[in-house]
């Protein structure tokens, strides 16, 4: 019987090695060309192309009309909400609100129609279901319930759009959608402001309601229709005529009296 030669442990070991660098070799070998292929189908570059179309002031994504038409949808319902806050808010501070939110979402729409009107593009003319519960709500509720109901729902609601405005607006080539979004910037943040300033915000309530995002991002949901030749006109949103108080006359002071003769 021949001799067994002695074992090498390092021969072992390099020998080890050999396969394994060779296996990865074979693994990136099949994975590079995933990576490297051109069209990279699915990836978010690819969507953004797919979705977009060219107009005369830039190129229009399906993001860039999706934010048109969430612009136009929030003056559907915030609008009539910061009238009835005028109307049912039991403070100065909640009634301040509301006249923002008129002024503001009627500024915007204005905006938002002669956008949609250049660009060619649909846009609703009734809020959606979500802002339809939240209009219900908010006309169930009443005194000091209102005003908590009213300051969070509103809150909550612009707190989401603001995010969205800030992303439309860094990433947007079109030059019509950028200047809207700064429009909505300004807005949406004057009334975050005094939406808090009413003092019934309840911020550890927003920030668990931010953080499990209840509502679908925008970036979820389908883009509307593209340009076409003839949209229909979109009905403006014009505040309903408040109603007028007379006020009581003022008091009447009372006659000089004449000086004391002595």
């Amino acid at each position: 019987m021949r001799p067994r030669p002695p074992v090498n442990g390092r021969g072992i070991v390099t020998g080890t090695g050999i396969i394994i660098i060779g296996l990865l070799a074979t693994l990136l070998a099949l994975i590079f060309p995933i990576w490297s292929y051109a069209d990279r189908s699915g990836t978010g570059l690819d969507v953004l192309n797919a979705q977009t179309v060219s107009t005369r002031y830039g190129p229009l994504s399906g993001l860039d009309r999706d934010f048109v038409t969430k612009v136009r949808l929030a003056g559907l319902w915030e609008l009539p909400a910061g009238q009835q806050a005028q109307l049912k808010g039991t403070t100065p501070a909640v009634r301040t609100a509301g006249q923002h939110l008129v002024e503001g979402h009627t500024f915007l729409d204005e905006r938002v129609r002669d956008v949609a009107a250049k660009l060619g593009l649909e846009l609703p003319n009734e809020p959606n279901d979500q802002q339809k519960q939240w209009l219900a709500t908010l006309d169930g509720a009443q005194g000091v319930d209102y005003d908590r109901q009213f300051a969070n729902i509103l809150r909550l609601a612009h707190g989401r759009v603001f995010s969205v405005v800030a992303q439309v607006r860094a990433s947007t080539r079109n030059s019509l959608v950028r200047a809207l979004a700064d429009d909505a910037n300004t807005t949406v943040l004057d009334h975050i402001k005094v939406l808090e300033a009413t003092g019934y915000v309840d911020f550890d309530a927003l920030a668990r309601d931010m953080a499990a995002g209840s509502t679908p991002p925008i970036t979820n949901s389908p883009a509307p229709p593209g340009p076409i030749t003839d949209p229909s006109p979109a009905i403006p949103v014009v505040p309903s005529p408040l109603p007028s108080y007379s006020l009581p006359p003022p008091a009447s002071s009372p006659p000089p009296q004449a000086p004391e003769t002595s």
